[in-house]
Formats: structure tokens, C-alpha cells, sequence
């Protein structure tokens, strides 16, 4: 499975409410599932790794982390201070002007990311063709240096107008008034046109930076003997060590790990179409997957824009945590607030008052009572129960009736995220294949499939830890990009490999430094192209000798649906560079001889018994038909009614619609 089958390796998802670890040696696979610990994740980190007694031992870990996302949403990253060109202090508090509720007379008032007193300017000014117009003297920069002792920011950010074309002039300011802070230059976080998105960019590298590093060292010096990368929001790797210098991509870390492990099961299950469902405790992520990892450089993180190249993962409040509750209007409301990992859900029996998802299962049977949250947490039942009843009061229903309703609320919601990813994309879901993971997707995989009409689901190997997994079937990479604003038609191939050859030489040494020989390196070439006077564009391979302004017409027709007679402009150039996994096929499971046989259990919610399927039990003769619930230490799954399940050759269950409009 693994580059080095003695290696121990660890891939670690850091989540909201659960945190899991899954540890590969020497072809073995062990998993654990504990509770996050959001004052300091690292805490449930080491938990989970002596649990499973590899935490005193040498690992090779690739971690997922939402320490920077959440440092974003809860507004504690570090204070920054915004340098710009003079005249141009206030384009992050302008924006874009887009308003998320178009006809609304009263806009939501947005804080703005730097306060006022802490935008500075200089006299630097760049134009559109690299030509230094003016430049501060030694004499302001000095000034500003005091100006910024004054003002004691944690990191300072730095964004030029058109720095890009000339990054010595950043690199210059940042010299003369950095000092030991930590300095963000946007020709270095996103080397592009659009001045408020690359400063976003670079305020956000800025203010999750420091936050980020601290987290890294004291994760450090718990596992001492650790070698430790961090998944990037592009679906790669970075050291750990590196990982700060580059914060603003790590802000999409958590969720890109399940789409590598998608990937990966997919490849060898030769199943390329998936539209993947990812839902946790917290929050669930979809995404379609067509042959490959989706990638977009047009993500958001809370309501900031980020440009940098991140998974196209399409992200709700909806998880097993997500609190159920009655509005003054007498409705039922489901999410996106969540109980988190602490209290949790009632029946996690840590405090935990309020009606979950979660409950809401429980209370139907679809989690049995004996059920081990992790493989080691006891579930109550009975707080459930009582949970729910007081919901139930509220709604002027019983108890079945409301749990029944927050599951079919909290099914709508995510089969609505399903719809935008593909339904408005021009994709119809009937043509894949439905791939559902997390701790709480085997649940609801049935009846998403029915509302969506998709007749075939994949229920993964380890689906309960399976972003953990990926984080290990992540390649190291880097994403590098060049402005470069000409006529395509000017441009010759030389130029662009001359171009492409810069990028390329810097990828390679970051890559280097991280023990990626050069032979073990690939590459992909890409080059952005626009109709000149538009504001986006469409990403195309560079083919050395092709005619990429035909290519850019047709793709142009095929996506708006008409091509124009404007000149077509080279906006940026592209290049992805990765290594190998540290593991690049599933290991195929070892089955019993013999299928155990299930037990039945009464369901009071559809008056009559299921099958519950111990999955460590099942082998390739096994056969599920719904109703039946089928557990594991991380998981539980609901194969409803008018459902088939059978296990394949890598240990995944593959369902299978059955019997036609069965609910």
C-alpha cells in the first residue's frame, strides 16, 4: 500500500466534532475516532494516536487541519497591518459591491477585514506594464517602519498595486519594516491581477499565519518524532515546516483528504463518475468527481474571496450534530448551528440538552442502543429519547413524527447541496454514482439516493475515517501562477516556456526540500485565457505548437453558448507540480470464511424488524436487504427498505436500487 511498507504512516482529519486517525503499518490498517478538542487540537491528535500506541513512535503524518478556516470564521487571527500603494487604502473595506440579497434595500453591514488606522499607505506605484512610476524614498519607508512600531500589529501585509510585475518593490518595503513580524508580500501569496481578491489573499496569509505556526510547534513538540505535512486546500501536501509560509492555502485543508480517498477508491474500483457525500458531525461536503479532483480558484472562506486553487467542494451546515429546533413561527428548522464536540448530541451524555441529527436516528433505531461512538463511547438512549419528546411537545406531534421530521428536513438540506454541485452545473445525478463517507453518510445515503433518483451508492471501506485516509493518498504538490496580460496571439512558445521553466525551477526546490527527488516529479502546464475587457476566463493545457485561441472560441461556444470577434488575452499562467502519495492503491481486506449471521431488532418507526450486520462480519457472499442497519467502530449505515447491499473486493458496499419508488 505504502512507498516504504515499514514506515509508519498517520493521515489525521481534523474535524468539529470528531478527530480521526488512521495509521498504516506495513500494510495493516488501524483507525480511531476521538473527540476534537477545539482550544487545542493537537490534544486530540496525540489521544488518538496512543490509543492506537504509535504516539511515542517515529510517523510520517499527513494532517488535515481547520485551525486557520476556523481562526477566519471566529475572527481571531492575528492583527494586521495592510501597506498599499497611496490612494488605494480602502479596497478592502469597497470590495466588489456584490450583495449576497440582491433586492434588499438594507445590506447586511460587513466588518471590514482591517480596521481603518491599520491601512497605510506608500507612495510605490506600479503601472499595468511593470513600469515603476514612483518609488518611496528610504526616508518614508523609515516612517513607516515607526508608524507600524506605533501601531504593534502581529503580522504585517503587503499588496501593491501590480506587484506582480514588479515583486523587488514589495520585497524592498518588507525589509525596511518587517522586523522579526511575520510579512505577507501578495506577489509572493498570488502573483495576479484583481487587487482586492489578491489582497484578501494576502491579509488572510497574514492573519492566519502566526495562528497556524503556533499550532504547528506545540503539535511538534507533543510528537517529537514525527515528520509532519499538512494538506493544502488544492488537495496537496506541504511540510509542516514550510506550512506557515504558504497559511492562506490551508484554509480548505479538512475537506480535500475525502476527495483524495474518493479518488483513490473510485480508480480502483474503476467507478470515475462519483458525487461524493461527505458528512460529519458538523458540517457536510459534496463534490463531483468526473475522471478527477475538481479543482477552482474561485472558492470563499466565511465571506472573504479565496483565489487560490482550492478542491470545488460545495460545503453546508448539516451534520449529525446539527441542532433541530422550533422558530416563533411554529417551523421546523434544521442546522447550520451544531452541538459541536462538546456537549455534543444528547445522547453522547456529556451535557448535551438540545435535539441533534444524531438523536434523531437514535430515536428511530438507526443507531441501536448499544452502539460504541468511536468504538469505545457509550450512547444514551434515553437522553435521546427525552431530547426529542420535548421537540415533539413543541411541534404538537410524538416522538417518531418529529424525529422522522428533522431527518427528512436535514435530507432536503443536503440533497439540495447535491443539486448545486451538479443539477446547476448541467450534470444529472442519475448518471453517478452516489459515494457516501463520514461518520453519519451511511445513514442518509438511502434516502438521498431516492430523492436525487440515483439508483447505484458506494458505502467506502473505512467510510467513518475516510478523509483521514486520504490524507494520506494526497500527492506533496505546489500550484504556482505568473501573471502575464498579452495578446495570446504576441505570444510565442519560447516565451512561454521560458515562463513556465521560472515556475517550474521554483517548484522544484520547494518540492526538494521536502525529500521529492526531481525523477519522482511531475508536472501540468496550464495558461489562463480571456476575451480582452472580460473579467474571467477559462483555464486551458499548454500544448506547445496548438492553437489555444481556436481552442479558448470553442470552449468559450460550448460553456456561454456564443464566441466573440474580441482579441483573446493571456491571463496567467498555471503550473501544478506533485510527487508521489504516500500510498496509491486501497489494500484489499483479508474476509472471514463464513458471513456471521445478523440479529433482528424491532423499529418502532416502521413497525416491523430489520437485520443489524456487524460489517467486520460480512464476506463477499453476503447479502443485506433493507431494512437493515449495518454498523462499524466509525460508522453506522441505514440500507433502507427497497435496497441491496453487497460488499466488493476492497471491502466497500455497493448498494443497489431494488425495488422501484420503494420510500
Amino acid at each position: 500500500m505504502s512507498k516504504n511498507s515499514k514506515l509508519l504512516l498517520a493521515g489525521i482529519d481534523t474535524g468539529g466534532t470528531f478527530t480521526d486517525v488512521v495509521v498504516i503499518s506495513g500494510g495493516r490498517i488501524k483507525t480511531c475516532k476521538v473527540l476534537s478538542t477545539p482550544d487545542d487540537p493537537s490534544r486530540a491528535i496525540f489521544e488518538g494516536l496512543d490509543r492506537l500506541g504509535v504516539a511515542d513512535k517515529p510517523l510520517l503524518i499527513v494532517h488535515g487541519t481547520t485551525v486557520g478556516t476556523n481562526a477566519v470564521l471566529e475572527r481571531k487571527g492575528a492583527r494586521v497591518a495592510y501597506v498599499t500603494s497611496r490612494g488605494f487604502a480602502d479596497v478592502l473595506t469597497l470590495g466588489r459591491q456584490n450583495r449576497d440579497q440582491v433586492y434588499s434595500l438594507r445590506q447586511p453591514e460587513l466588518t471590514p477585514p482591517v480596521s481603518e488606522d491599520l491601512c497605510l499607505e506608500v507612495s510605490t506605484r506600479i503601472s499595468a506594464e511593470g513600469e515603476i512610476l514612483e518609488a518611496a524614498s528610504d526616508e518614508e519607508l523609515e516612517a513607516l517602519q515607526q508608524q507600524i512600531e506605533e501601531l504593534q500589529p502581529e503580522s504585517v501585509a503587503i499588496n501593491l498595486l501590480f506587484s506582480f510585475l514588479q515583486p523587488e518593490q514589495e520585497q524592498r518595503i518588507a525589509d525596511a519594516t518587517g522586523g522579526d513580524r511575520f510579512v505577507s508580500l501578495s506577489s509572493r501569496v498570488l502573483p495576479e491581477i484583481r487587487e482586492y481578491e489578491r489582497g484578501i489573499a494576502t491579509w488572510l496569509d497574514a492573519s492566519v499565519g502566526p495562528v497556524i505556526s503556533r499550532y504547528l510547534d506545540r503539535l511538534g513538540k507533543r510528537l517529537p518524532r514525527a515528520s509532519i505535512a499538512v494538506l493544502q486546500s488544492s488537495g496537496t501536501t506541504i511540510a509542516a515546516s514550510q506550512a506557515a509560509s504558504q497559511a492562506v492555502r490551508l484554509l480548505l485543508s479538512g475537506p480535500a483528504g475525502g476527495l483524495a480517498a474518493a479518488h483513490m477508491a473510485g480508480r480502483a474500483m474503476g467507478q470515475t463518475r462519483l458525487l461524493t457525500f461527505d458528512m460529519g458531525g458538523t458540517s457536510t461536503d459534496v463534490a463531483l468527481l468526473d475522471g478527477q479532483i475538481p479543482l477552482s480558484s474561485e472558492s470563499r472562506v466565511g465571506d472573504w474571496p479565496l483565489n487560490v486553487p482550492s478542491v470545488d467542494i460545495h460545503t453546508i451546515g448539516a451534520g449529525g450534530g446539527s441542532i433541530a429546533r422550533v422558530d416563533r413561527g411554529g417551523l421546523l428548522l434544521v442546522g447550520p448551528e451544531s452541538a459541536g464536540a462538546m456537549p455534543g448530541p444528547a445522547c453522547y451524555g456529556l451535557g448535551g440538552s438540545e435535539v441533534t441529527v444524531t438523536d434523531a436516528n437514535m430515536v428511530l433505531g438507526r443507531i441501536p442502543d448499544d452502539t460504541l461512538l468511536g468504538g469505545y463511547l457509550p450512547l444514551d438512549g434515553e437522553a435521546a429519547a427525552a431530547a426529542v419528546s420535548g421537540l415533539a411537545a413543541e411541534l404538537g406531534c410524538n416522538r417518531l413524527e418529529a424525529a422522522r421530521g428533522v431527518i427528512r428536513l436535514a435530507n432536503e438540506h443536503m440533497a439540495r447541496a447535491l443539486r448545486v454541485i451538479s443539477v446547476e452545473r448541467g450534470h444529472d445525478p442519475r448518471q453517478y454514482t452516489l459515494f457516501c463517507f463520514g461518520g453519519a453518510g451511511g445513514l442518509h445515503a438511502c434516502e438521498l439516493a431516492d430523492l436525487l433518483e440515483i439508483p447505484r451508492v458506494i458505502l467506502p471501506a473505512a467510510a467513518g475515517v475516510l478523509s483521514a485516509l486520504g490524507m494520506l493518498a494526497s500527492q506533496p504538490g505546489r500550484d504556482l501562477s505568473r501573471a502575464v496580460l498579452k495578446d495570446i496571439s504576441t505570444v510565442s512558445d519560447a516565451f512561454l516556456k521560458e515562463q513556465f521553466g521560472v515556475l517550474e525551477q521554483q517548484a522544484r526546490q520547494q518540492l526538494e526540500n521536502e525529500g521529492v527527488p526531481a525523477d519522482q516529479q511531475s508536472f501540468r502546464y496550464q495558461i489562463e485565457l480571456r476575451y480582452r475587457g472580460q473579467s474571467a476566463g477559462f483555464v486551458l493545457d499548454f500544448v506547445p505548437g496548438a492553437d489555444h485561441a481556436a481552442e479558448f472560441h470553442e470552449v468559450h461556444e460550448a460553456s456561454a453558448g456564443h464566441r466573440l470577434s474580441h482579441a483573446v488575452e493571456l491571463v496567467n499562467l498555471r503550473l501544478g507540480a506533485r510527487g508521489p502519495a504516500a500510498t496509491t492503491v486501497p489494500e484489499k481486506p483479508a474476509f472471514p470464511q463464513e458471513s456471521a449471521k445478523p440479529k433482528n431488532i424491532y423499529l418502532a418507526d416502521i413497525k416491523g424488524v430489520a437485520e443489524v450486520w456487524e460489517r467486520r462480519h460480512l464476506n463477499l457472499e453476503s447479502r443485506i436487504c433493507g431494512p437493515a442497519i449495518v454498523t462499524e467502530p466509525a460508522a453506522t449505515a441505514w440500507v433502507a427498505a427497497g435496497w441491496e447491499a453487497q460488499p466488493d473486493e476492497w471491502g466497500n458496499l455497493c448498494l443497489q436500487k431494488t425495488v422501484p419508488g420503494a420510500p
